[in-house]
Formats: C-alpha cells, structure tokens, sequence
C-alpha cells in the first residue's frame, strides 16, 4: 500500500507553514494526521504524534488514535491518561472508549481516581460506559458499572453543585450497562434544576422501562415548563406501562402546545392498547386530518401538510390499539388517510392490515401503487404485517394478493417507468419472506441474480433466515463473486451476502470470506476480516498466518484510489489539496444555507470536529447534489434525513467516507451523517429534533442549525423537498 510519504514534498514548503501560521497544530502535521483517519491507519506518524512534545499535537493525534480504533493505541493512549495537559487527557480518554477494548478498562478507572479535572472525569466515566456496553460478559464490567453508579452518587450529593457534563455523561453510561439499581439513581434527577438533565432522566428511565418514578412523572406531564422533558416524561410514562396516567397522556396528545409532547403521549397510549383511550385518538386524528386538508396543502409542489407526521404517529397508534378489531371508526379514519397522504406510508398500510387484515387483503392495490415506488413499498409493507396477525385466512389471502399485485407491477410498467417501480421490489421479497410464500427460495434465489443491488440484498438476507441449504449456499458464494466483479457503485449486496453466508454455515464460508480480502473496497476487506478472526477459527493456524500476511499487506486500512479498479467505493479520494482545504477551515467559517418547500434554514458547518465529513458535504453542495432531493424520512421527535437520489433510503454519491466521531453533542439541531454502519457515510445526513444522547459516539455531527432555523426543521414532513443547499465561506 502507498503510504503518506506519497505525498508530494511540497507539503513541506513554505508557502504551507506560511498558512498554518498562529495554529496549534501545524498544517502538515494535521494533514498527515488526516491522511491516518482517512487511510484508518495507526502509522509511524501517529505513533510519533502521540508522544510530541506539543501539546496540541498530542491531543490531535490521540483523537485520530481513537477515530482509526486499533488496539495498538492502547498503550500509548493510557499513558496519556496522565498528562500534564488536561486537553490531551480528555482526549486519550474520549479515544480509549471509541476503542472499546477492555485492555484500557483498568487504566480508566485507575485514572479516575486521580484526575482532578472534572471534564476529564466526565470524558472518562463516558469511555466506561461504552467499554462494557460493548464487552457485557468482560471482568471488568461489574467494576465499571460500579464506577458509573458512584459517580451520579456523588453528583446527587452535590445538589445544586452539580457538573452538568458528568450527569448527561452518567446518565448515558446507564442506558449502555444498565446496572442493577439504574433506575433508582435516574429517577433522583428528575428533580434536578437543569433542563436537560430532566429530560436526560426521562429518556434513561424510559430506556431502562423503569417502573419506579411514575408519580413524578405524571407530575412532570401536567407541571414541566420545558417541552423535552415533559415529552420525554411522557415517553416514559409509556414504557413503564403507566396506565394510571391514561386520561392524562389522552388530554396531553390533543392538547399540549409542543408536537413533541403530543408524539410522546401518542405513542405511550400506542403502549397501552386502551380502546376508550384509542377512540380519542381516533376523534384527534380526524380533527388533525381536517385542519390538514383545509389548508389546502396537497400538492407536493407546497409542500406536504405539516401535520403528516403527526397524523402518521396517530395511525401507526391506531394500529395497535384497534388490531384484529375491525373498529368501524378506526378503520373510516385510516381510509381518510391514505386518501390523503396519497397511499405512500407504509405507517398507515400496516395499521389498517392489523385493524381490518381481512378487509385489507380483499381490496385492490390503489392505483398510485402501480406508478409510484413509494405506494407500492407502502402496499407491500401493509401485506407483510398480517404475517404477524396469525390470522391464516388473512395469511392466505396476503400471499395470492402478494403473487398479483407483483406480477402486475411487471406487466403493467415498462421503461424508465419500470426502473423506478424496482425501487419497490425489496420490500416485495421482505413481504414474501415474511409469508413464506411456496417455493419461497427458489424465487429468492431468482432474485439473488436481479441486476438490482438492494433487491439482492433483501433476497440474501432472507435466504440467511431459511432452514440450511447447500443449494442457497452455493448460489450465495457465486452471487457474492458476480457483485465483487459488477458492482461498482454500491457494496451493499457483497455485505449482505457475507453476512447471509455466515448465518448459514461460517467454516464453509471461509474461502468467500478470503476473496473479500481481494477487493478494492475497504468495507468489503474490513468485512472479511471481522468474519475471519471469529474466536471459532483462533485455532486454524493457516487462517492465522493468511490474516498476517494481508494485515502486513495493510489490506485492513483504507488505500489510495487507483482508477484501474474501475471503482470509488471504500478508497482514499482525497488528495493534498482536499486535506489543506479541510484542515484549514473553522468551526462557522462555512455556512450551509437550505432552500426547502417550508421555508430556510442554516447550518452551521463544523469544519474543526470533522475537517473530511464538511469538505465532503460542500463538494457535493457545490455540485448541486442536493438540489431537488426528497427529504426520504422523518421520525417524529427524532430525525429529518435527506441526501438520498433514489429516495428510498439506499442512495448514495458512490462512494463512501470515514466517521469523523467527535464529542459533539447530539442536542436539538445537531446535524449528523447517517450510516448502516461504521465508515459507511457518504452523503445522506440527518438533523436532529431533540436531544438523541445514545448517538453520542456512534455518528458524526458536522454542523448545527442555527439560530429560528429549527421552526422550519421541524415543519418539514416526509416528502417536502430540499430546493437547494448553497454554501457561504468566509475567507
């Protein structure tokens, strides 16, 4: 592999230590340290970082040591721990949790003992979590979740004295490791004089579907100022099975001022399955429903109704209330509905096949199903739910609806139409999976050949769930050799298909798992990998010595592109110029502004905590990448996502790049890249409605939205467009 000396010398001249000039760290020295998280390489340069004498160099590198995620960091990081510079320290410890290796267990809570910063306290008592989050069963587990525990004592013991960033931190850290008596210590902050801690505690205790604070609870419903905290008190009301606050949470989703508390309430009472309470949702969701359609706004040229997202929540809770009930005015709603949000979600299919299963398989598809994806995913969604219902008239009735409505879809669609409607057909092949439809692995193994990669994908991971079949095995290993040849802009069916592979038989596999070692993608390689070194083949000596060789290879880092591979996935894109231009921007010093159907908004770009992810996002910005893209999905009370071509949440620009994990925070409006795994962003990005701790860590915030601008997020529904994204540099 070509490594960093590649580089032209011309990163050391002058004119570059004249534009690094006033930074802590200097510019080739970030650059080099980029160019290490880009190739996800724990290289001589970082080992040599890490033990800089500059402080700033220091705490860059320990940061990169992290993001790369090697245990060959460890050492250095530990010894870290104990730096005279609080930054490096905070940073040695941010990084020893993104390892998550217990071989830095011991070290952090010696280190904790001793520190006297209380951020790097905080920083430390956050790595813990995550370590025995991800190593439960380890030695050290007991002894961290004791650690955890002391520490959101001794805050509570402060009273009004308390550290803010220990409790979030703490109360994170519960919900990873869940130790006995969580729920006790969560629920003393309900109390607390911060906000956000109140609302952090409602959103652990209704993680840990704690049963204890109920009473306070329902007094945080009726009596909390701030809407996340009485949201998330209501959200926890429901995950505790609180039925004594029912005529609360009823009056609370018709009537709170803040659509986060009425979401909140919706979905408790989903909980429940009160059928009086299930009627007021019913008469709420019929009024909303009205006032939606009155405005006017059903053309999707303005925009979708902002009350789509609500009135989805209020048929998704509709659903499970009234399932296998028939109710008559449950039903008539749900018909409104689809009407209205022209049977594109699959949120009020499903509802009405688990209210009337019956009655759903009898009628025809509608016709948007035949000439919109969505309609037809949505359909196809609605089908699969009455697999579910153990109703086996309906069951049967599902699969010959399931069989006609797909060979229709075939023979009345043709052309570029056609092309699209296929965007459909994954949710098709789930749907005859979840019915076992007859002949059912024959006709996924036709599909496992479909040039389409995302119905490949769904074919190979029902194929995993069948009973063990050398016929499926054997076409799964010729399928993954064809998609490691043709597939050069998408690698999801080769994942799918190592995956499925190692479901159904891990030794057999070992040969596949070897060629994934042979291509040019790096997801694909560090699959290969991670299936290899299972502890079952520890033993294998020749495995051993093959996995040597290719790591000696640095076949487990990321290389540089080479156009002979005929592909850009999973390489290094960048060149010199694009890691100057990354590390030379600020924090603010670039400024995305978002033309939507709803109105402006910015975003406040973060170019110092993920120097790659902005340059990415702005290249594709200034490209018009973005322009005319559907926002594919909202979560209420959670997530707006957009980026995605295709619209159905697999699209992508063809390529991928690395997590740039930071301890930003994931506040309301923080913007984060959206993933189905590590290093796999590219360019479909997500802001945040409220406050979404548990992605601390796991996802890279990028930006922030500014100032009012969070009015017109959260007007945003599944749908509307994002018109344009301009971005504005500062020079």
């Amino acid at each position: 592999m070509q490594k960093i000396t590649t580089f032209s010398a011309a990163i050391l001249f002058t004119t570059i230590f004249a534009a690094a000039a006033g930074a802590q760290v200097p510019l080739q020295t970030g650059i080099r340290i980029l160019y290490a998280e880009d190739a996800r390489s724990f290289n001589a340069d970082l080992v040599r970082y890490l033990a800089s004498k500059s402080a700033a160099v220091r705490a860059r590198a320990a940061l990169a040591a992290g993001r790369i995620g090697r245990k060959e960091a460890i050492p250095a990081l530990t010894k870290l721990l104990s730096d005279k510079d609080e930054k490096v320290r905070l940073n040695a410890a941010f990084a020893l949790g993104e390892i998550e290796s217990t071989d830095a267990a011991d070290a952090l809570l010696a280190a904790m003992t001793k520190e006297t910063s209380v951020a790097v306290k905080a920083r430390m008592l956050e790595a813990l979590g995550k370590i025995a989050a991800a190593n439960p069963k380890a030695d050290s587990a007991a002894k961290i979740k004791d650690a955890i525990k002391a520490s959101l004592n001794a805050e509570l013991a402060k009273a009004g004295q308390r550290d803010r960033e220990t409790v979030l931190l703490g109360l994170t850290a519960l919900i990873r490791t869940r130790p006995d008596g969580a729920d006790a210590i969560a629920a003393k902050f309900l109390d607390d004089s911060d906000a956000r801690v109140r609302t952090d505690a409602g959103n652990t205790l209704t993680r840990l579907r704690a049963k204890n604070a109920n009473a306070k609870l329902i007094d945080l419903v009726k009596n909390e100022a701030d809407p996340m905290a009485r949201a998330n008190a209501a959200r926890a009301l429901g995950a505790a099975g609180a039925k004594e606050a029912t005529d609360l949470l009823v009056s609370a989703a018709a009537k709170d001022k803040d659509s986060r508390v009425r979401i909140s309430a919706v979905r408790s009472l989903a909980s429940f399955k009160d059928k009086a309470a299930g009627q007021k949702l019913v008469e709420r969701a019929n009024a909303l429903l009205k006032t939606a359609i009155d405005k006017g706004l059903v053309s999707r040229r303005l925009g979708r109704p902002n009350e789509t997202t609500e009135l989805l929540e209020l048929a998704s809770a509709v659903g499970n209330i009234f399932a296998a009930t028939k109710d008559e005015k449950a039903v008539e709603f749900l018909r409104s509905m689809r009407d209205f949000d022209l049977y594109r979600s699959s949120e009020t299919e499903n509802a009405f096949a688990r209210v009337a299963p019956e009655v759903y398989v009898q009628e025809r598809p509608s016709e948007e199903a035949f000439t919109d994806f969505h309609a037809a995913s949505a359909y196809f969604s609605g089908l699969s739910s009455i697999a579910d219902t153990k109703n086996e008239a309906a069951i049967a009735a599902a699969k010959t609806a399931l069989m006609t409505f797909i060979a229709e879809l075939s023979s009345r669609t043709d052309g570029s139409y056609k092309v699209e409607m296929t965007k459909a057909l994954p949710d098709a092949v789930g749907a005859m999976a979840a019915m076992k439809v007859d002949g059912l692995e024959e006709k996924l193994l036709g599909f496992l050949e479909n040039p389409d990669v995302f119905i490949r994908v769904a074919a190979a991971s029902a194929l995993a769930d069948l009973p063990k079949s050398e016929k499926s095995f054997t076409a799964l290993e010729k399928a993954f050799g064809a998609a490691l040849s043709s597939d050069k802009h998408e690698d999801d069916a080769q994942l799918a298909i190592l995956d499925a592979l190692a479901k159904i038989d891990k030794k057999a596999a070992i040969p596949t798992f070897s060629l994934a070692l042979s291509s040019p993608d790096y997801l694909v390689r560090k699959k290969g990998f991670d299936l290899l070194s299972d502890k079952a083949f520890e033993k294998d000596e020749k495995l051993a010595t093959f996995l040597k060789n290719a790591r000696e290879k640095h076949l487990d880092e990321v290389q540089l592109h080479s156009s002979s591979t005929g592909t850009d996935l999973g390489q290094i894109l960048n060149r010199r110029e694009d890691y100057i231009r990354a590390q030379s921007r600020k924090n603010g010093s670039a400024v995305a502004h978002i033309l939507t159907e709803k109105g402006v908004f910015e975003i406040e770009l973060l170019g110092e905590d993920a120097p790659l992810t902005v340059d990415n996002f702005i290249k594709l910005a200034n490209h018009g990448y973005f322009n005319g893209i559907a926002v594919h999905r909202v979560v209420a009370n959670f997530v707006m996502q957009d980026g995605d071509p295709r619209g159905d949440g697999n699209g992508g620009p063809g390529w991928s790049i690395r997590c740039e994990i930071n301890m930003q925070p994931y506040d309301r409006g923080a913007i984060g890249m959206a993933l189905s795994g590590k290093d796999t962003g590219g360019s479909q990005w997500f802001a945040t409605h409220s406050p979404q701790p548990h992605l601390d860590g796991g996802y890279t915030v990028f930006g922030r939205v500014k100032g009012t601008g969070m009015d017109v997020v959260d007007s945003i529904v599944r749908g509307d467009k994002i018109l344009s994204v301009k971005i504005v540099e500062k020079k």
